[in-house]
């Protein structure tokens, strides 16, 4: 007896298959296809007086005809209370025969044929198909005719098969993902026919033995022509394959039930669910919303599909962070189905360890919060647009998947136009669209939570917060904001946090220093530092750390046109920096590399100046250079680098600038990336340092043989910008020696006079890599500041 073994797709095997979608989705396009129809084909589309519908298309393959039959009957048609399940039900019972064909004889025909034959039932329609050479068309047309219009089977067949269905339940019960959908559509529906799964209600399926009557009503109701179509696709002439559905099919009598499917009221809040399995098992943590109904025309529910894809898909951040990178989860989905009415647009991920439940749910609530709040990128929605459209057009490589892909969206208005005018509607998608439908439909209300596991999860699981909740609070975030505006296109900002070297704990020499280039140079949670730099780089836009005794300074740089890209790619370093152990190796060696060759081993002028700061300011926080020392960049580690982020870079102590032809709605969006920053004030306030004073004339020699012999001498000073006296010592310093000044009294006579060396200048406040340029950067703010004169070069 013929059995369709391969119909009950699985729900596991359906989120495979969603993986699948999602990397199509999601994946990178050099070019997108647009303009014309999806679907390359002629098709030739009749209605039977009777209301069957026949879609013929001749698809170019030689030798092969693929029929598909689908049906507009699923489990949303089980209306009548204690009887869900029928619709699966009857793809079991189809292959019971009729008297014309008993099981035997149909298996017969279905054999000698050597067709491929199947079906499957889903939650609105039920599709049988068989695919066979193409002499075999009017054969396979007459015995299908026969089993939709006179099935027939004895009681105890049907007794039979339904204990057979209760086993496929029992088998579908024993996957995890299985029971997980089971209880996360019951805990969304009160009223909607979508409360159950497409096997039905456990006890519903145990008295189905008890239904047989009822079968009979079931399949007199829905198997009807007005409901049905009919896709012959292959090697096929569409007038004569017409002509032999007329032939067969148009005796078929139209049916007259009217059902009303009960439409689900508006949600009544969020909802959480736990399965408690009881066999080892990794942790599953889905999220689920409502979702709008298929329409092809319209845009929401592909909108809201692309959307979840490009935040969840393979190619997400999200993905690459929890998948790749971390390693927390083996696999992160999205599944939102095409449906006939309202249903839900599930992500879901199977966590490794129990522990990390929490923050994977968290991790899926903050980017769904972040997909409310900011739109996609125009070029990442144009890549995922080219995807999917290629990664459709590729799976069309044979006609049983033509016809196939038909089949699942056919069913919905009956017409083979429904497909291309879905991919009209995604062509025509907006990041807006996609903003809009993620406002819309993913809200707090209408979200249901479901885990299951083996092991208990981490308490708080069962407590949903708020989307809000995971929002930057950037209207109760205070930030203290200078504006420069002009009218240059090139936006430039500068966030700076009081946390310099004088802050590196005693031992860990080097610690600000390091942690201001993880930030800046180790790449974001999501996207790796090679990953960043690849996006900044068509778009010319940077962001720079620059580390000094009192303060770190952050200084972006983007033209306008691409502000809102920029933020989104390189606010993250700072608000969610990665801290990757490979960087953090990295850049510890460079920094380590910085301190001992290109400035103690290979640069005599600027080792002399740091060596003259290390001897005034010694036992204070400027007794050391701002790169560390040798000791203390080697005792740093990632933990204290994070530590060290956490206590430093806190909301309350960024100041910010920002220049160019800058609008009030970028400014807004910088304190919306500012506002993710931790909370805090910040370090605490560093003393004054006091330099310390000579007892006479103290000479320190470093030998070192080189050509280059530099001289740096000076001492503390008191005058700082704050002083009364500083600009008359200003102008003092700028007539005795401005740097790289060739009228300058030292210049003149020991340079220009004698022929001494290349350079002579005088300084009241520090100049760090001076030898490479014309000016000081800014912020370099000191509390503590030098009388110091650089004698350049001279012979030994």
């Amino acid at each position: 007896m013929f059995q369709s073994t391969l119909s009950r797709t699985t729900l596991a095997t359906l989120i495979s298959g969603v993986l699948l979608a999602g990397a199509a989705h999601a994946a990178p396009a050099a070019k997108r296809a647009t303009g014309g129809d999806v679907l390359p084909f002629k098709a030739t589309e009749k209605l039977l007086p009777n209301g069957l519908k026949v879609i013929v298309v001749p698809t170019g393959f030689p030798n092969l005809v693929s029929v598909h039959i689908p049906v507009q009957t699923g489990s949303r048609n089980e209306v009548e209370p204690g009887k869900s399940g029928f619709a699966h039900f009857f793809e079991h019972m189809m292959f019971r025969g009729t008297p014309t064909y008993p099981p035997e004889k149909y298996q017969e025909v279905i054999t000698k044929a050597g067709a491929r034959q199947n079906a499957y039932t889903s939650d609105d329609l039920t599709n049988y198909y068989t695919t066979f050479a193409k002499q075999d068309l009017e054969t396979v047309l007459k015995v299908e005719a026969d089993r939709f219009q006179h099935l027939s089977y004895p009681v105890e067949a049907f007794k039979t098969e339904s204990r057979a269905v209760l086993g496929e339940y029992n088998k579908n019960s024993a996957n995890p993902m299985s029971k997980l959908f089971e209880v996360q559509r019951d805990a969304a529906y009160t009223t909607h026919t979508y409360k159950h799964t497409t096997m039905g209600f456990l006890k519903d399926i145990e008295d189905m033995p008890n239904q047989y009557d009822y079968s009979k009503v079931f399949f007199d109701r829905w198997y009807r022509p007005e409901k049905t179509t009919i896709i012959i696709a292959g090697d096929v002439e569409p007038a004569k394959a017409i002509a032999m559905v007329e032939k067969y099919w148009a005796g078929w009598k139209r049916g007259t039930f009217k059902s009303n499917v009960p439409v689900e009221p508006a949600p009544r809040g969020a909802q959480y669910r736990h399965v408690a399995w009881q066999t080892p098992t990794l942790p599953l943590v889905t999220v689920a919303y409502r979702a709008p109904s298929f329409v092809a025309q319209q845009k929401e529910q592909a909108a809201l599909s692309m959307a979840l894809s490009l935040s969840f898909g393979r190619t997400s951040p999200l993905y690459k962070r929890l998948v790749q990178d971390e390693q927390k989860v083996d696999q992160l989905f999205d599944f939102t189905p095409n449906r006939v009415d309202p249903t839900l647009a599930t992500i879901g991920a199977r966590v490794k360890n129990p522990a990390d439940a929490v923050m994977v749910r968290d991790a899926i609530l903050q980017t769904v919060a972040k997909l409310r709040d900011e739109p996609v990128s125009a070029q990442e929605l144009e890549a995922a647009k080219s995807a999917q459209k290629y990664g459709l057009i590729r799976s069309l490589d044979n006609t049983e998947a033509i016809a196939s892909t038909l089949a699942s969206y056919v069913h919905f208005e009956r017409s083979y136009g429904t497909l291309n005018g879905y991919y009209r509607a995604i062509d025509n998608l907006t990041p807006a669209d996609l903003q809009a439908a993620a406002r819309k439909y993913l809200v707090d209300d209408s979200m249901v939570v479901t885990t299951l596991s083996h092991d208990a999860l981490p308490k708080g699981i069962e407590q949903l917060p708020k989307l809000a909740s995971f929002a930057p609070q950037a209207a109760s975030a205070k930030f203290d904001v200078l504006v420069q505006k002009s009218a240059l296109p090139q936006i430039r900002f500068k966030l700076l946090f009081a946390a310099g070297s004088a802050h590196d704990p005693k031992g860990k020499e080097g610690l600000a220093a390091l942690t201001a280039a993880m930030v800046a140079s180790s790449g974001s949670r999501e996207r790796k530092i090679d990953e960043v730099t690849k996006a900044l780089f068509p778009m010319a836009g940077s962001l720079a750390e620059q580390t000094d005794k009192e303060m770190t300074t952050f200084t972006g740089t983007i033209h306008k046109d691409n502000w809102d890209q920029f933020l989104g790619i390189a606010m993250p370093l700072l608000t969610d920096p990665g801290f990757r152990e490979e960087d953090f190796r990295r850049l510890k060696d460079a920094q380590r590399n910085a301190l001992v060759l290109d400035l103690k081993d290979n640069n005599e002028e600027e080792f002399g100046k740091e060596r003259l700061q290390t001897n005034v300011f010694a036992g204070t926080g400027y007794g050391h250079p701002v790169l560390g020392t040798v000791a203390g960049i080697d005792s740093i580690t990632l933990d204290d680098v994070k530590a060290f982020y956490a206590k430093a870079y806190t909301r309350g102590a960024v100041k910010v600038g920002i220049s160019g032809d800058v609008s009030d709605a970028m400014t807004a969006s910088l304190k919306a990336q500012l506002a993710r920053l931790p909370e805090g004030a910040g370090l605490p306030a560093t003393s004054v340092p006091k330099g310390r004073m000579p007892n006479g004339l103290e000479v320190e020699i470093v030998e070192k043989n080189t050509r280059a012999t530099a001289i740096s001498f000076g001492l503390p000073l008191e005058v700082t910008r704050t002083h009364p006296d500083f600009a008359a010592l200003w102008l003092a310093k700028t007539w005795l020696g401005e740097h790289r000044s060739s009228s300058a009294h030292l210049y003149q006579r020991i340079r220009e006079e004698r022929g001494m060396n290349y350079g002579d200048y005088a300084y009241i406040e520090a100049f760090p890599r001076g030898m490479f340029q014309f000016f000081p950067n800014p912020n370099l703010g000191r509390k503590a500041q030098l009388f110091e004169v650089w004698i350049r070069p001279v012979a030994p």
